[in-house]
């Protein structure tokens, strides 16, 4: 609780504080001038709506619930936004105040909130329609191992699917049409399937569209950060499994004496009450890297580590390319590659951008993706 409070809570208090300030300055102090003592409840009230929507124990109806957590995620994409456009303004006042051309005053110019407000609501729209329309990214992959018995494969990878009120059963049923157009070899996911509360996944019954999906070789999945942070890893890995998809953590499997799919547990999996993961080289051992190898891992990070084990492809997801603009200049830095492909030498990499969203339900600056890989494989060993 010290490190919720310290980490969490005090800062979102505080942005809060200055954005509830900036729009009474902006805006309500000249639309509503005596409205000054309601302003703050009020405000409160809206701004405690995503923390008030993740408390499991809050006596309200599922309808209620979603409603909060609707309206407390759009809040956070409000919230951000509004910071950064009004610490531009601030900025630009503080300028033309040292400059003479503005003096000091209770309420701040009224045309500046109100384009403001404008801005956020065009980006919040736009946002929120972008995040509701996935592309399908193709890449084409060669792998110079043979693969007995497959000349090629088609894999769709779709990772951070975030299932939960935000991305429910309507939009997962729709998610599994568009992989099953892609009519797929291999389904894997790389991670994030469900968001923080698996009673979601269970209540609406998100088990029946997954067993929709029938590819030759199964579907497949590991665990990313979201799958732990609910604390019921182990009830997430059979709800999947009776959902058809099968979770690996921290182990392997051959297919079809033609090739290894390795999965490896997200590595934050021992911060949230997990177990640690184990060194990729152990996950590996009896691996035959004569064949091709197939690497799932959450999050991009040590690519180094899986380029020396022999892996040929890594899929990845977890940045979302920062989901809202301009965070991706965070994931660019965090990341050696937050979005798309690299290749070193053998070893090949794909990250995704994911399908999903977390937190706010908006995507500005990227598309969120599903993932169709053909891998063409050597006829002979190279």
């Amino acid at each position: 609780m010290p490190a919720f409070l310290l980490i969490v809570l005090v800062p979102y208090l505080l942005l809060n504080y200055y954005v509830g300030s900036r729009l009474w300055q902006y805006i309500f102090c000249h639309v509503l001038p005596g409205w000054g003592k309601a302003f703050w409840p009020l405000f409160w009230l809206i701004a405690a709506t995503p923390l008030a929507s993740r408390i499991k124990t809050l006596p309200v109806s599922t309808q209620v619930r979603d409603f909060l957590a609707y309206s407390g995620d759009y809040w956070l994409a409000a919230l951000y936004y509004f910071f950064l456009i009004w610490l531009v303004a601030d900025f630009g006042g503080f300028l033309a105040r040292r400059l003479g051309l503005l003096t000091a005053a209770a309420c701040k110019p009224l045309v500046v909130g109100l384009a403001s407000a404008a801005l956020v609501a065009v980006l919040l729209a736009y946002g929120s329609w972008n995040a509701r329309n996935p592309r399908v990214a193709t890449y084409d992959v060669t792998i110079a191992k043979p693969a007995a018995g497959l000349a090629e494969l088609r894999v769709v990878m779709v990772s951070d699917i975030h299932l939960g009120p935000i991305v429910g059963y309507e939009r997962l049923k729709g998610l599994v049409a568009a992989i099953n157009d892609q009519q797929p070899d291999l389904v894997l996911m790389p991670g994030d399937i469900i968001d923080e509360n698996v009673t979601y996944f269970v209540e609406r019954k998100m088990s029946e569209p997954f067993r929709a999906l029938k590819p030759r070789f199964g579907v497949w999945a590991v665990f990313g950060n979201h799958e732990y942070i609910s604390g019921k890893a182990e009830e997430v890995a059979a709800r999947l499994r009776e959902a058809g998809i099968t979770v690996l953590r921290d182990e392997y499997v051959k297919v079809g004496d033609s090739f290894y799919i390795v999965g490896r547990d997200d590595r934050r999996s021992a911060q949230f009450g997990g177990r640690a993961r184990h060194e990729l080289a152990m996950v590996m051992a009896g691996v035959d890297r004569r064949l091709p190898i197939l690497l799932m891992d959450h999050q991009p990070y040590d690519l180094e580590e899986a380029a020396v084990q022999g892996v040929d492809l890594q899929l990845s997801g977890h940045t979302h390319v920062g989901q809202m603009f301009p965070n991706s200049f965070v994931t660019g830095r965090m990341f050696e590659v937050d979005w798309g492909y690299l290749r070193k030498g053998a070893y090949q990499v794909i990250v995704s951008s994911g399908f999903g969203t977390w937190g706010p339900p908006i995507r500005i600056g990227n598309r969120p993706e599903i993932v169709a890989i053909k891998i063409r494989f050597a006829e002979q060993p190279q």
